[in-house]
């Protein structure tokens, strides 16, 4: 017998939290996350994305045993403003038991047929700043603070359940040491010179608040055009602002303003805290921030994050001038490693960046859909 229990209280959504700590525990590649920020995140009281969507966590139960877990969500946003009629499902973790996954689904399949939805896609999150995906290919290497691991056969489940590919994503690495810098330097100049552009870089996080809402703003125009795509809301603005902001080293940051003090472009890079996360083991304390505060200052490997740039300027070659503050900042700091997360497939304005980097993907992720 497999029971399905909503998590409603804090206990419980205590262990929605963990059940991935023993589902996946001493195992070398997992990346545990923050215990308490994961529960901040589901917590309606705190997280503004609840404002225009809604959510329920849901664990499996065999024989007084949690062997599964699944969040099912409906961003309202998508469905009012994109009219995509589509239910979500996320942080979804389970034993290898089809059943257990079954089971778990058919609390997403009511949520999606009780409000007329007509598909169900998954694994994401609440927005597209959220981790989204499961691995089909490359299990044989750490995940990282932004995205989710898993085992091989969660592709087996979804498939075996009559679930089929509905976007693919790309991951890649490339060697620091390939870089060239005079693959960009000449061109950033002449580009710098030719729109009358300035890169703007930080040596402090105060320095970068100012700029964050425009960056928002940014990034919501730009990747308006990708058909999943849900405008970020000036609380969520806010919310990721204080959240994540602290994490990036202020060099890690970069900024491009046109004559007029427009931000045309931006990047944000950060450090990779895989192994300080594993470290943590989930908690701050007593050690896990020691970890953290190590790893933000010391880590030999990078994870380009986002990255946008206004329309006019996408064939401009303006990417040459971030790529050149950023070959200085990882040669003092000895960086070694780069790694680009997930990137969605139809995405070739993005993948076009990194032709001259030498970078191989080696890892594909994909949400899957079913119509309900």
């Amino acid at each position: 017998m497999i029971t399905i229990v909503e998590a409603t209280t804090k206990k419980l959504l205590k262990d929605f939290v963990t059940f991935p700590f023993s589902l996946y525990k001493n195992h070398s590649y997992w990346i545990p996350p923050l215990i308490n920020d994961e529960l901040e995140t589901f917590d309606k009281s705190k997280n503004p994305v609840f404002d225009n969507a809604e959510a329920y966590f849901y664990l499996a139960y065999r024989d007084n045993k949690i062997v599964g877990r699944l969040a099912a969500i409906i961003n309202w946003e998508e469905v009012n403003i994109l009219k995509k009629n589509k239910v979500r499902f996320g942080w979804w973790d389970v034993i290898d038991d089809v059943e257990v996954t079954k089971a778990l689904l058919e609390k997403v399949y009511e949520l999606g047929q009780k409000n007329n939805l007509e598909m169900i896609e998954g694994p994401v999150g609440f927005s597209n700043l959220d981790k989204v995906g499961i691995i089909v290919e490359g299990y044989d290497r750490p995940g990282n603070m932004i995205t989710w691991y898993n085992y091989p056969y969660y592709k087996d489940h979804l498939e075996q359940l009559g679930f089929v590919k509905e976007k693919e994503f790309f991951e890649s690495v490339f060697s620091f040491a390939d870089v060239k810098e005079e693959t960009f330097a000449k061109a950033a100049e002449l580009i710098k010179t030719r729109y009358q552009l300035k890169t703007i870089t930080f040596k402090n996080t105060n320095e970068i608040l100012p700029y964050v809402d425009r960056m928002f703003e940014l990034f919501n125009t730009t990747y308006a055009r990708l058909a999943s795509f849900v405008p970020i809301s000036k609380r969520q603005q806010e919310y990721f602002k204080k959240k994540y902001i602290p994490f990036v080293n202020p060099e890690y940051i970069a900024f491009i303003e046109d004559k007029n003090g427009k931000v045309i472009a931006f990047s944000i890079v950060m450090p990779d805290f895989s192994e300080a996360l594993q470290k943590a083991k989930g908690k701050l304390f007593p050690f896990g921030f020691y970890h953290l505060l190590k790893a933000k200052k010391h880590s030999k490997a990078v994870l380009f994050y986002l990255i946008g740039i206004e329309e006019e300027y996408q064939n401009k070659g303006v990417t040459a001038l971030i790529f050149k503050h950023y070959y200085h900042v990882f040669k003092a700091k000895g960086i070694q490693h780069c790694n680009r997360t997930p990137e969605l497939e139809e995405n070739n304005a993005i993948h076009n960046l990194w032709k001259n980097f030498n970078s191989v993907v080696d890892r594909r992720r994909r949400t899957y859909s079913k119509s309900l």
